[in-house]
């Protein structure tokens, strides 16, 4: 087991995102709404 886990971890590289894909995330996550109705979920999208 130990050998798994200390092979090969130099590949690893840190996740950069554009401010063009956080201005998205960031509009869409505010005009979708999640409404829980005992045990179901219902996704709308406000525009």
């Amino acid at each position: 087991m130990e050998k798994i886990y200390t092979e090969d971890q130099h590949y690893c590289e840190i996740a950069r995102a554009s401010p063009e894909a956080i201005r998205f995330i960031l509009n869409f996550s505010q005009v979708l709404k999640i409404t829980k109705h005992r045990q179901f979920s219902f996704e709308s999208i406000l525009n």
